[in-house]
């Protein structure tokens, strides 16, 4: 029978023995690590191809809304249940619609980047930060392209940009103003003002209805019918369950007559002016969002418990009749977290891949081009929503 004593004896010079067995290692693994060569090519090759094998695939999980009668029900990649058409366009009373987004280059030198800030995005295509952001508006442009084939996309820039697009159904149309990060949110406002003044300087034959979206949205069913369904509003938002920030600024709807164009300038310019005395010291990306909120909010007839439903409603704002559209249909974000939703709506019309979801947004469009079936696309979406990506 082993003693206490005998079996803490025992016990230090086991642990002594180790510490002998470690002591040519500690000598010896130096000796090793100086003769491997970190800054070669080889190993930096393999150290980028790990991380670029990291980043260059989606990682498929649980599908949310399986079972729920109003929610897209997938088997993998491959959607079970059917509602979408993709050749769709606007009939009815003759206005067209056109897509309005503001959208700039920081690093306009494509070349001074490329050593430097190479991102490997989708499958083996690698872009810099300009080609990527590019790669999303055309993406963006492709998306309007197959869904509403009528409708064309304005893209509202900073003069200085130098902006490469070589689709049928864009234009460029620069408006002067002050584009850098920190004021950008402030100058959408004032490019989309300044647009609307000049759709006034139209006949009424020459004008199209407006929707002014940002440029990582995917437009992925006709959602001009809008305009027929809801026959009197003069601009219309979205909104979600959120009593901090209700209204995402994403999505404006103008009706493109004399009367809703000039009403839409206005209650913007209610936006601007809540904007620049309220909330200039707020998050770059936030300001509108706030300022457009308190212009609502601030209409003593208005009830923000109706924003705790998504069911669309119709509100005169400022002068304006307002119509409010769910984010659920109209402005569907894939979530970033376990538990935030249960699914996507069958009849779901834009899905908008906001702040790191922007791969996603181009594996989507790869995925699409490769099946042309939004439905299945959409699940790719819906079981990729839960992966974080480095984008």
């Amino acid at each position: 029978m082993v003693s206490r004593r005998d079996y803490r004896s025992m016990r230090s010079c086991s642990g002594w023995r180790r510490f002998l067995l470690l002591i040519p290692v500690l000598f010896v693994l130096p000796h090793l690590l100086s003769l491997v060569d970190f800054s070669s090519d080889s190993v930096r090759k393999d150290a980028q191809a790990v991380h670029s094998k990291k980043l260059d695939h989606l990682v498929l999980g649980p599908v949310a809304g399986q079972g729920l009668p109003d929610r897209l029900h997938c088997r993998g990649t491959k959607a079970l249940n059917k509602t979408h058409t993709t050749t769709s366009s606007v009939s009815g009373a003759g206005n067209c619609v056109s897509f309005v987004t503001v959208f700039t280059i920081y690093n306009t030198s494509i070349d001074s980047v490329k050593s430097s800030n190479m991102v490997s995005v989708v499958g083996n295509v690698t872009y810099s930060k300009p080609e990527r952001s590019m790669a999303v508006l055309n993406a963006f442009a492709n998306f309007i392209q197959v869904t509403m084939p009528k409708s064309n996309v304005v893209i509202l820039t900073d003069p200085a940009s130098d902006l490469s697009i070589h689709q049928s159904n864009v234009v460029v149309q620069p408006v002067r103003g002050d584009y850098s990060r920190g004021n950008l949110m402030l100058q959408r406002i004032r490019s989309y003002i300044a647009f609307l003044e000049k759709q006034l300087e139209k006949s009424e034959g020459e004008r199209n209805h407006y929707i002014f979206t940002d440029s990582d949205m995917a437009v992925v069913d006709d959602i001009g019918t809008i305009f027929e369904k809801h026959p009197s509003f003069h601009l219309a938002l979205t909104f979600r369950n959120n009593k901090d920030q209700p209204l995402n600024s994403g999505f404006i709807a103008v009706r493109g007559t004399r009367e809703g164009i000039l009403r839409a300038k206005v209650f913007l310019e209610e936006v601007l002016k809540a904007y620049k005395t309220k909330y200039m010291k707020a998050s770059r990306m936030l300001g509108d969002q706030l300022a457009l909120v308190w212009v609502v909010k601030s209409h003593p007839s208005f009830d923000a418990k109706r924003f705790t439903k998504p069911q669309a409603f119709t509100q005169e704002i400022a002068g304006a009749s307002v119509l409010f559209l769910p984010c659920a249909l109209y402005n569907w974000t894939p979530p970033e977290g376990a538990g935030q939703f249960h699914g996507m709506p069958l009849d779901v019309k834009i899905v908008h891949f906001k702040g790191s979801r922007k791969r996603l947004m181009l594996e989507a469009w790869n995925f699409y081009k490769s099946t042309s079936n939004i439905p299945d696309m959409l699940c790719l979406v819906l079981g990729s929503g839960r992966t974080k990506y480095d984008f």
